[in-house]
């Protein structure tokens, strides 16, 4: 099907529906694949988008798209940092990915996320700590956003007091990802470049530094690591470091505060994460599957023609692949508007599927899952001061721009058996 009403991309893209746009992906739900006027095809049920995923005639890699058909997503050349291993297709991203992996955690070096769980819990509970004596806060300038920034930075070996350096190029690189019809894409590829450069200028700096003298950190080990499939280049090194940087807070941040959002709109279930601190696990799947941080993947395109739920994709079309549409897709998950934090069979798209699903999704959850439950348990009476908040611009990695809430205090920072459990 074509749409000839309008143009759905633009819908999609369009500010007006941030705060909510899942009538939008009901509406499309209604005929799977969706040829948009302005080029791209549109996938928005749950099996369409799962075959997809693990379809290797999908390509990631922007060089495989019609210039014709996507002018404003083929990528330039840049030798200085090219695309991560997320905008390759194998035998090159299954390369590089393994060697991103061996440092990250499981399954190569799983005791490195296990051991940090008390450092996380230690840096939540200084943050809300900083909420005392105040009666209002915003959620991602005081929380959502330091908690994940400071994590990744130590993870990595990047210096916490940098942040106000690669915020700026962490933050033109997450918009590079979001498709504009109305953009000036020579203007959006000119920032991009620039971010990109100064963000691998900075990146090389610190890896140099590793590479005299080592640290326990990760870039530390990218940098002198040396397994089976020997080590990485130096452009390779960079990207994957920008990467991890730029990826490892991004979605975070959204993935804790979309769900405090919707803590706050379900009271009765703040309450029983509060009494029940083990039901934050289910709770984290579902926010990923209710209201994800990434909503779609807008950059796919098929090495060979492709029929899909009746409708044909050419080689090299542009294909959006719209993961929370399938998310909420009827045909999948019962009642799919109903936010269920016990809700079974709940294997949703949140962190994508297939060769290329999320690889720092153990580390996500882990944030997320402390970060909520610590929240829920001291907040005292906290209730959402505007609703629907401000919400960034960024249409595929969506989530609130500001969050401020209302409390009445903190409650004392111990553990259920009574003992200290933070930093005071």
């Amino acid at each position: 099907m074509t749409q000839t009403q309008g143009s759905l991309a633009r819908q999609i893209t369009d500010y007006a529906h941030r705060a909510d746009p899942y009538p939008i992906y009901a509406e499309l739900r209604k005929t799977p694949v969706v040829h948009d006027e302005e080029g791209p095809y549109i996938v928005s049920t749950y099996w369409e988008i799962h075959g997809l995923l693990h379809d290797p005639r999908l390509s990631s890699e922007a060089r495989n798209l019609d210039p014709e058909a996507a002018p404003e997503l083929v990528e330039e050349d840049d030798p200085g940092l090219p695309p991560s291993f997320l905008r390759l297709d194998p035998p090159e991203h299954d390369r590089l990915r393994r060697l991103a992996m061996a440092p990250f955690g499981p399954p190569h070096t799983p005791r490195r996320l296990h051991t940090m769980r008390g450092e996380l819990t230690r840096i939540v509970g200084e943050l809300i700590d900083g909420f005392e004596g105040g009666d209002r806060i915003d959620l991602v300038d005081h929380f959502s956003y330091p908690f994940p920034v400071t994590v990744i930075c130590r993870l990595l070996g990047v210096p916490r007091e940098d942040e106000p350096r690669f915020h700026a190029w962490a933050e033109t690189l997450a918009a590079s990802l979001d498709p504009d019809p109305d953009a000036d894409a020579a203007e959006r590829r000119r920032i991009t470049r620039q971010a990109r450069t100064e963000l691998a200028m900075y990146l090389s700096e610190l890896m140099e530094e590793r590479r005299r003298a080592p640290r326990d950190d990760m870039l530390s080990d990218l940098v002198n690591g040396q397994g089976p499939e020997g080590r990485m280049s130096r452009v390779e090194l960079l990207s994957t470091a920008a990467l991890l940087l730029v990826a490892g807070h991004e979605t975070t941040v959204n993935l804790i505060t979309n769900g405090m959002l919707t803590l706050l709109r379900n009271p009765d279930v703040l309450a029983r994460l509060r009494k029940d601190p083990h039901l934050v696990v289910p709770l984290v799947e579902e926010l990923l599957r209710f209201d994800p941080p990434v909503q779609m993947l807008p950059q796919r395109t098929p090495l060979s023609e492709i029929d899909i739920a009746g409708v044909t994709i050419p080689k090299g079309a542009p294909v959006w692949l719209l993961l929370a549409s399938g998310n909420r897709d009827p045909q999948r998950f019962l009642d799919p508007d109903r936010f269920d934090p016990q809700r079974r069979d709940n294997q949703h798209l949140g962190f994508g599927s297939g060769i290329h699903s999320c690889f720092g999704a153990p580390l996500a959850r882990l944030e997320a899952q402390i970060a909520l439950t610590e929240l829920a348990r001291r907040l005292d009476r906290p209730r959402l001061l505007e609703d629907p908040p401000t919400y960034r611009r960024n249409a595929v990695l969506r989530g609130p721009r500001h969050l401020p809430i209302a409390l009445e205090g903190l409650r004392p920072n111990v553990s259920p058996n009574g003992s200290s459990n933070g930093s005071r």
